[in-house]
Formats: C-alpha cells, sequence, structure tokens
C-alpha cells in the first residue's frame, strides 16, 4: 500500500478505536437516528484489526499497539452469527462482549496516544437514496 493509504487506515483505525472505546451513551448519542447493524461494525472493526497487521509492518503501529488491535479482534471474532444480528444500538446495552471491545480499544488508545478520551469520528451521513 502506498504511505497515502496507510494515513488513512492509521487514522480511520484511531478514529473509529475511539468510537469502540467511548461511554456506551456517547456511542448511542453518536448513533443517533441511525440504524447501523452490529454485523457491519463487527466487521469494520475486524477488517481495520487485520489491516494493522501491514500498517505494523511498515511502522504505522507500534508492537504494543498491534497486540492490543489483535485482541479487539480476538474478542470480536468471538460474537457468534446471532449475536451479529441486529441493530448495534441494541447490542451496545444487551451483549458484554461491547464492554469488553470499549476496555481494550481504551488499553489501544491509551498505549498508542496516550489517553483514551478522544473526539468521536464524524457520523456519516445515512445514503436517502434522494439526490
Amino acid at each position: 500500500m502506498n504511505q497515502l493509504g496507510d494515513v488513512r487506515l492509521h487514522t480511520w483505525t484511531l478514529r473509529l478505536m475511539a468510537l469502540m472505546a467511548a461511554e456506551t451513551q456517547d456511542q448511542l448519542a453518536w448513533l443517533g437516528e441511525r440504524e447501523l447493524e452490529t454485523k457491519d461494525v463487527v466487521e469494520e472493526v475486524e477488517l481495520l484489526c487485520r489491516a494493522s497487521e501491514g500498517l505494523a509492518e511498515r511502522g504505522a503501529f507500534e508492537p504494543e499497539d498491534l497486540r492490543n488491535l489483535r485482541a479487539i479482534g480476538r474478542r470480536l471474532g468471538e460474537i457468534d452469527s446471532t449475536g451479529r444480528v441486529g441493530l448495534w444500538n441494541n447490542a451496545l446495552d444487551t451483549d458484554s462482549v461491547w464492554g469488553d471491545v470499549r476496555l481494550l480499544a481504551r488499553r489501544f488508545l491509551v498505549t498508542s496516544l496516550g489517553d483514551w478520551h478522544q473526539p468521536l469520528p464524524r457520523p456519516v451521513r445515512p445514503h436517502t437514496g434522494d439526490h
């Protein structure tokens, strides 16, 4: 991957980890009226955790960062297919895995940035089909 692509992936990983680390009420506020499927969140985070392997090889993440991202990926990988069904806002309140991911994401951010309190990413506007 080129350097610009690495920077974008690195930045998106940090932003997504800030969202994963946030308090539940902040995650719910970030979601607002959006209906985000749990499986989509899991797949996005798992993808970035896998992409972090290459980023670490190219020096974008330190070995400790990579260990923390692997732990997040493993924990998400434990969610079975029924746990991936439904809206993420509902899963945040009912599935303990999200509390575990929150703690792991905080550890990653503390190691990587020195503090887990980071600005949340700008929400993506939902696609309405209207242009």
